[in-house]
């Protein structure tokens, strides 16, 4: 019986202990979430965790708080990363106002933005359709400061109903539009740098390279206007002296076709370009200035800046807790991935290389982070000791938190990549100008030669001064040069010919210059543009050189005659004609006075004063050229 008792007695001791043991706590007494969140908030109505410094520095609280005391209602502000929430946000909520055990409104965010809003015996219409709103209004790089003063503003305005439903209907179920963004990114200015930089490039280059042709091109037009026609590689022959009506005139002038002139007529000189180059440096500079002022923007966040304090929070209070050189193993809950820093223990740091496998970078398939961390304490436990502690490598320096947010200057970064990409986009632009150009310069000329095989050579019946001085040009130009290799011409056409380019010269260039005078009138003109082509027929077709068409004589070559009754009436002639005017009567050419400059209304040539007039009465071409000569005094 003794040794019963004492068997007895000795179990229920140890029973007693166990249960003691069982019952005595593991470690020190730790708060819960709720109960640490519902002490910080007794201490200040906003708390910001110390774990997102840089997204949310604490040193912003007091604007949180400003902000808080625009709704009225006692408001109580928590700012935790968004992996703190072990479960819904709203469950948090009750949690830390069952423990403060006071009434007003609980708002919880993350650094993402808002996450949830919960009222406690008070009353504050719209909360929840402030929570939507500002779901849906803002943008998704919104910051936390900028959702809640959104949220306040919403609450405060008196319309949170209807905003929210038409956030909703706007950007909700499933909508693919989405709000503007508020900051500019480093990534928004290195496209905005390249846009700058494309058009500082590309505008002022295209606009000079166009401008350049464009003068070039108008240089080369104005010449082929003023110059007169030259021999190649001599002199006209057969010229006689010329004298303005009522002047004598003087004897052995030289014609007027001369040497042409060398150089390059479209060649803009120095004096002209430098000016051009100068306005480019220009509207570049002040491109570059708007750009500027339209990508204004300094700063990629909403301004706030954390503090050295704010930084050195998180760091103070895990440090409080490790006051010797010790084994850190870092846990991060959301991707699973497990780092362990050595500070001087003697753990084999090698031993622990991908035990439990891939401690940064775990699989799906890994067992979950608790497992994990249990596996990794069963290692560290049986790993070998090293002889001496060791060192872990110096980590690199933080990132400046105000650097971090300030954007570069538009002026860097991929800028000079677009000053590149806009010269070239400049050439491909002026070429494709250039090309469009030519090709609209082919085809006039096609559709002009068209014209001429249907018996209508560029024969417009009321020609402008600039048409009339660029086709004098280029038919007397024609006829010089069709003269060369006529040694084989009879006689009679060859002097048919020789005496329209004589005529031709008498009339448009005065000074014997190898230019068409400036003061050349468009009757002068149209007449230049009948012998001149009058003389081509004569080398071409002389049988058809003897008459041109009497309704517009810029149709050229008359090759059959028709019946004509005088507008006013009277008996009806025999005219000669074009082939085209034969079968259908084209309108009688109609030329500017001269006394107008090429400017005023104009008449049917007939009845203008000069030698021209008198084709219309159906006299030929010899009788022309004698009245050219016989009008300028010359024998």
């Amino acid at each position: 019986m003794r040794a019963g008792i004492v068997l007895v007695t000795g179990w229920l001791a140890v029973l007693l202990c166990a249960g003691a043991v069982w019952a005595a706590p593991a470690g020190p007494d730790w708060p819960t979430q709720t109960a640490y969140l519902a002490e910080q908030l007794r201490k200040s109505p906003v708390y910001i965790s110390d774990q997102i410094p840089r997204a949310v520095p604490r040193s912003s609280a007091p604007e949180f708080a400003r902000e808080a005391r625009r709704l009225g209602v006692p408001t109580y502000v928590i700012v935790l990363p968004s992996s703190a929430y072990g479960s819904k946000a709203d469950a948090l909520l009750a949690g830390v106002h069952d423990r403060l055990g006071r009434k007003g409104l609980y708002v919880a965010m993350t650094d993402s933005g808002l996450d949830a809003v919960q009222t406690y015996g008070v009353s504050l219409p719209g909360a929840q359709d402030a929570d939507t709103a500002t779901l849906y209004e803002l943008p998704y790089d919104a910051t936390p400061r900028e959702d809640f003063r959104h949220f306040v503003e919403v609450a405060t305005s008196g319309q949170a109903h209807q905003r929210a439903e038409k956030a909703r209907a706007k950007y909700g179920h499933g909508s693919a539009d989405e709000p503007p963004g508020l900051h500019t990114s480093r990534t928004d200015r290195e496209n905005q740098s390249f846009v700058t930089g494309i058009a500082v490039a590309a505008i002022p280059l295209t606009a000079l390279l166009i401008t350049v042709y464009a003068l070039r091109r108008r240089r080369v037009r104005r010449a082929a206007a003023a110059g007169a026609p030259a021999a190649p590689g001599g002199t006209r022959t057969g010229g006689g002296s010329k004298a303005r009506p009522g002047k004598k005139g003087s004897a052995g002038k030289k014609g007027s076709a001369g040497k042409r002139s060398a150089g390059g007529p479209g060649r803009l000189p120095r004096t002209r370009l430098l000016p051009l180059l100068a306005g480019a440096v220009v509207l570049a500079g002040l491109i570059a200035f708007t750009a500027s002022q339209v990508f204004d923007d300094t700063d990629g966040g909403d301004g706030s800046r954390p503090t050295a304090a704010d930084l050195r929070t998180r760091v103070d209070r895990v440090a409080d807790g490790l006051r010797r050189d010790l084994l850190i193993v870092l846990a991060e809950p959301v991707s699973g991935g497990i780092e362990v820093v050595n500070y001087g223990t003697r753990v084999n740091d090698m031993y622990l290389i991908d035990r439990p496998r891939d401690l940064s970078y775990p699989e799906s398939t890994d067992p979950a982070l608790g497992r994990r961390l249990d596996q990794l304490l069963t290692y560290l436990a049986k790993s070998p000791k090293d002889s001496t502690g060791n060192t872990p490598y110096v980590p690199p320096s933080a990132a400046d938190p105000a650097e971090e947010q300030t954007l570069p200057g538009l002026f860097a970064g991929d800028f000079a990549p677009g000053l590149l990409v806009g010269a070239f986009a400049a050439g491909l632009l002026f070429g494709l100008v250039a090309a469009g150009c030519g090709i609209v310069r082919v085809i006039t000329r096609r559709v002009r030669a068209a014209d001429g095989a249907q018996g209508l050579p560029q024969a417009p019946h009321q020609p402008s001064l600039s048409w009339l001085r660029r086709t004098a040009r280029q038919e007397l130009d024609a006829l010089t040069a069709a003269l060369e290799p006529t040694a084989a011409l009879p006689e009679d056409d060859r002097r048919r010919a020789w005496e329209c380019l004589d005529a031709a010269a008498l009339l448009i260039d005065g000074d014997s210059d190898s230019r068409i005078d400036a003061d050349a009138t468009p009757t002068a003109l149209a007449c230049a543009v009948v012998l001149a082509r009058a003389g081509r027929t004569a080398i071409e077709e002389p049988a058809a050189a003897q008459h041109a068409c009497h309704r517009n004589p810029l149709h050229g070559a008359a090759r059959k005659r028709a019946q004509t009754r005088p507008d006013g009436g009277g008996r009806a002639r025999s005219l000669p004609v074009c082939e085209a005017c034969r079968v259908t009567p084209g309108p009688v050419l109609r030329l500017r006075s001269s006394g107008s400059a090429g400017r005023g209304s104009s008449a049917p040539y007939p009845a203008l004063p000069g030698p021209l007039a008198a084709l219309g009465d159906g006299a030929g071409i010899d009788q022309l050229t004698r009245d050219v000569r016989e009008y300028f005094g010359v024998h």
